[in-house]
């Protein structure tokens, strides 16, 4: 008897270290929050009172450019002082205070009649219809003053800048019908397309320059605003400097949508190409903008605002953002490098020919799988209502926010880093490496209701802990060699202009055609194959262990009822 409870007990044991051994693949995670401050609301000592959405930020020339949305300046009595599409500032010294702005285009707007000051306000010598940081077109002029008390083209920045070098950056900004009237109240707002613009740091403030008038049109998904990410083309090699792609990322009723193209062709959809999940390619026919059909849809789910962007402390991309819930819950995912998609033979598990993946490496946003969605911090609602406009700035508490790639000609490998921002929380001795705290960002509704709301963009810092072990092995680190070539925009589209680069900038790049499709990684039912042997295999491994903990405890059993 003692000899059957002893190869029982043996059995349960190696049972239990079978399913350890082999993981829990769709149970691991590397994000673990260790801690969250609030940081409260962003200060803004320049004007009198703001209420303004959105926050949106990018880092260049040194500065840090926050991006707005509708801004409204007020008295302290509340009374309109200047209302504008949109609205640009710098951090104002975003190593020793992170929350401080210094705002431009500030004009006297009259005097406090109980106090005497002067009010300040943004852009107080416009309106709505005629004025912002980005400026309307001769057509959207017309069109606002036409249609002057019933509805408006509002230009919404809507997202975070990408950045092409260390000293410009582009975003796709939608272009939107707003109705002050809608009979339909879910049609408000009706989206007339997205426009293109080029942003850079001056000493006089942000600077910008529209690249043409409508680059997508609003029968089309909105691509680039949800996000954007620069690399590596897929068949170029990486000292090849003038081959970048561009991959865009746009929100549908149904999920992510993502289309590509290169950097000189940004200005000109023809060129661009769209990623079939149902073929593992790109095609260069778009995907309806009402498709419901979750196998053709890059990834299903529910998104209304979000960053995507290399962690240099995951050694993957991430994914932070609302969804349409209304919860001011912000969600994460990271690409899981150990769920490749298909069977190319680059692309293995645990990253790029099985050795981590780099910021530019952006193949790989279709190359693996993204993780479930975790829930990562549920922000605090105002009276008004909830939270939305979730954004993370992964330029703050993080040296290797740009891409290697992006630094000018000639610099040696240990001067590719930017300063470190934040230190008046963390400093960077103490932060455990870069991007292992992150700022996030949303805005809150003081007061809410359609033209008369009040609006404050809040602050918080997030901590994460150690990453825990990964039984299927975790990601490792990507290098990147200090020869690594530097990257220009120069869309060569008639009629379209670029701010000028900073001596420093790398050469313009030559257009060249965007219809090369990536190599396929097979068919939509390889995919499926490759979900369901995954989950067959977490299926065995935890019944494995499950298995020999009830072995175990019969073996005990036994063996109590033997004595």
């Amino acid at each position: 008897m003692r000899t059957r409870a002893t190869n029982g007990h043996d059995l349960g044991i190696l049972l239990i270290l079978c399913g350890l051994l082999f993981g829990y693949t769709s149970g691991w995670t590397p994000i673990v929050v260790k801690n969250i401050i609030q940081l409260g609301p962003q200060i803004t000592p320049d004007v009198t009172q703001v209420s303004r959405d959105g926050g949106y930020s990018v880092l260049l020339n040194g500065q840090i450019i926050w991006l707005y949305d509708d801004t409204e300046c007020l008295d302290r009595d509340g009374k309109q002082l200047s209302f504008v599409s949109n609205t640009a500032a710098y951090a104002k010294d975003a190593n020793k205070n992170v929350s401080t702005l210094v705002d431009f285009g500030v004009k006297p707007a009259g005097k406090d009649k109980k106090t005497g000051r002067t009010n300040s306000a943004i852009l107080a010598d416009t309106t709505v219809a005629t004025g912002g940081w980005i400026g309307f077109s001769e057509d959207e002029l017309d069109f606002n003053d036409k249609r002057k008390g019933i509805e408006r083209v509002a230009i919404w920045p809507g997202t975070s800048p990408t950045p092409y070098s260390t000293s410009q950056a582009f975003l796709f900004a939608p272009l939107v019908y707003v109705d002050y009237q809608p009979q339909d109240p879910s049609k408000e707002y009706q989206a007339r397309g997205m426009t293109l613009i080029s942003i850079a740091a001056t000493s006089s403030g942000p600077s910008v320059d529209r690249q043409g008038d409508l680059i997508i049109s609003g029968l089309q998904v909105a691509y680039g605003g949800f996000s954007s990410v620069l690399g590596y083309t897929s068949t170029a090699k990486p000292q090849d400097s003038n081959a970048r792609d561009v991959y865009l990322f746009g929100m549908t009723e149904a999920g992510l949508q993502l289309a590509r193209a290169s950097v000189g062709h940004l200005t000109d959809f023809s060129h661009y190409s769209f990623w079939d999940p149902t073929q593992l390619e790109f095609d260069q026919k778009p995907p309806k903008l009402d498709e419901k059909d979750t196998q053709k849809i890059y990834l299903p789910g529910t998104f209304s605002s979000g960053s995507i962007f290399y962690s240099p402390y995951f050694n993957t991309f991430l994914m932070i953002y609302f969804n349409k819930y209304v919860d001011s819950t912000f969600r994460i995912r990271f690409l899981d490098l150990n769920t490749p998609v298909g069977d190319d033979p680059i692309w293995p598990r645990q990253g790029k020919r099985g050795k981590g993946i780099a910021p530019e490496d952006v193949e790989a946003l279709v190359k693996y799988a993204w993780s479930p969605e975790q829930e990562l911090y549920k922000s605090p609602p105002a009276k008004g209502g909830f939270n939305y406009a979730g954004m993370a700035h992964p330029e703050y508490f993080n040296r290797q926010y740009f891409a290697a790639s992006l630094y000018p000609k000639g610099t040696s490998a240990g001067e590719r880093r930017n300063l470190w921002y934040g230190s008046s929380l963390v400093s960077e001795k103490k932060a455990g490496g870069d991007g292992r705290h992150l700022l996030l960002s949303w805005t809150s509704q003081l007061r809410g209701g359609f033209g008369s709301g009040i609006y404050q963009v809040q602050l918080a810092k997030v901590e994460f802990d150690t990453i825990p072990d990964n039984p299927q092995g975790a990601f490792p680190s990507a290098t990147v060699p200090s020869s690594t070539p530097t990257l220009s925009l120069a869309p060569s589209v008639q009629g379209s202009s670029v701010t000028p680069a900073a001596p420093s900038s790398p050469h313009p790049l030559p257009s060249r055609p965007a219809s090369t499709a990536l190599t396929s990684a097979g068919s939509a039912g390889r995919i499926a194959q490759q979900r369901w042997k995954l989950g067959l295999s977490a299926l065995f491994e935890g019944c494995g262990a499950l298995v020999g903990v009830l072995v175990l405890l019969i073996d005990w059993v036994l063996d109590y009822e033997v004595w």
